[in-house]
């Protein structure tokens, strides 16, 4: 049966685009954003994916049902959370504090428990699961050590009893999805199956705590679609939900030198300075190496005097929107994505709640050139794209 069928498939869009911290900032920029989008994009009633930050999460804790109303009058459905930015998104410059609190820290399992408690008063009946994507327990560093690790592990199991619990409770099954990210101590799908084998190994760990697979992040560790997901569904690891988003891809092995300096100055307008920009290196030997961030790898490709490091090829992690397919002489992972639901609609064997989740946050920082209408057209021309290569894939 296909995963991607009308009545399994909801396509929503992640309100992390958004800035604000507090429950007020919420409403308002559902208000000024969320319904022009669904006006603009033809539909009856649409997805959100709500971000709720640690403040906003607290406001609601006695609110709950004043907010399911709000959304409910606004024909906006709550299918979905994403509980991997803890604070302020959009402060100037957010890099690696979007990696605290991490899941060896007591905040972390906090926060995650009280987004499950808001998103089982929020799920609308007609939605059979509600999905919660989450950090991959840290970045990468050398606090990760095997006692951190030990303690995230608790946490994880700690939480999927909690969910238990509200399943048992209430009706509603809410499923924790870990996300991988570059340079965080899950990346590859790998360290994902390791993790739930070691620490997450019973069914009813994984009843309620599964994978969000973010396509814009499985591009920069250059890993396929086909061979990410298909590991996921032999290894038993549901998919939570799929976060639908664009890398940039520069091929230098396809570009003379004039073009490289080109597509070089083109890449230096997404070096801002707000987010971190991981970025897959493909080596002239067929080698991978990730750098963290692309500012430093432009300015190392400088002070080298080499412009791409030799490198055969870049995938930037740059949210770019998801209807673009090129841009100069760069290009998007949009190929990736299309594979994604492709194998997504085919394959039986995987566990898939059917959430989609557009995750295009980078709007407010893309050069100016690619932010030529309204935010809420942007969304909208979003929708619709991923609405009619759903229905084509199907």
């Amino acid at each position: 049966m296909s995963h991607l069928n009308p009545s399994s498939t909801t396509i929503g869009y992640c309100t992390n685009v958004h800035a604000g911290v507090d429950l007020s900032s919420i409403c308002n920029n559902l208000d000024e954003f969320a319904v022009p989008a669904r006006d603009a994009s033809g539909a009856d009633e649409l997805g959100v994916g709500l971000w709720i930050p640690a403040q906003a999460a607290g406001e609601l804790t006695n609110s709950v049902a004043n907010f399911s109303k709000f959304l409910t009058e606004r024909r906006l459905r709550a299918f979905t959370i994403n509980g991997f930015p803890f604070d302020n998104f959009h402060q100037p410059v957010v890099k690696y504090a979007v990696y605290k609190p991490t899941w060896w820290q007591q905040e972390r399992l906090d926060y995650t428990r009280k987004l499950a408690d808001i998103l089982a008063e929020l799920l609308p009946e007609s939605e059979a699961v509600g999905s919660i994507s989450t950090l991959p327990i840290a970045w990468a560093d050398e606090h990760a050590s095997d006692e951190n690790l030990a303690i995230a592990g608790a946490s994880f199991r700690e939480l999927a009893a909690y969910l238990q619990t509200i399943e048992e409770k209430q009706g509603k099954r809410i499923v924790v999805a870990i996300e991988p990210e570059p340079g965080c101590v899950l990346d590859t799908t790998q360290n994902v199956i390791d993790w739930f084998e070691q620490q997450l190994p019973d069914k009813s760990h994984r009843r309620y705590l599964s994978v969000c697979h973010d396509i814009c992040h499985s591009s920069v560790m250059m890993e396929t679609q086909q061979d990410a997901l298909s590991k996921l569904a032999e290894a038993g690891i549901a998919i939570g939900k799929v976060q639908v988003s664009n890398a940039i891809i520069a091929d230098w092995h396809s570009m003379a030198e004039g073009r490289q300096r080109e597509a070089i100055a083109q890449l230096s307008e997404f070096a801002e300075d707000r987010y971190l920009h991981q970025t897959g290196r493909l080596k002239a030997d067929g080698s991978f190496e990730l750098a963290e961030d692309l500012p430093q790898l432009l300015r190392n490709a400088e002070s080298e005097q080499q412009l791409a490091c030799g490198d055969q090829r870049w995938v930037v992690h740059f949210h770019v929107p998801i209807f673009l397919e090129r841009f100069g002489h760069l290009r998007t992972s949009q190929d990736d994505t299309l594979d994604c639901l492709c194998f997504l609609n085919q394959c039986d064997s995987i566990e898939f709640t059917g959430h989609l989740e557009i995750e295009t946050y980078a709007w407010t920082v893309l050069p100016h050139s690619m932010r030529r209408r309204g935010l809420s057209e942007d969304i909208a021309r979003e929708i619709f794209w991923l609405r009619d290569v759903v229905a084509d894939v199907i």
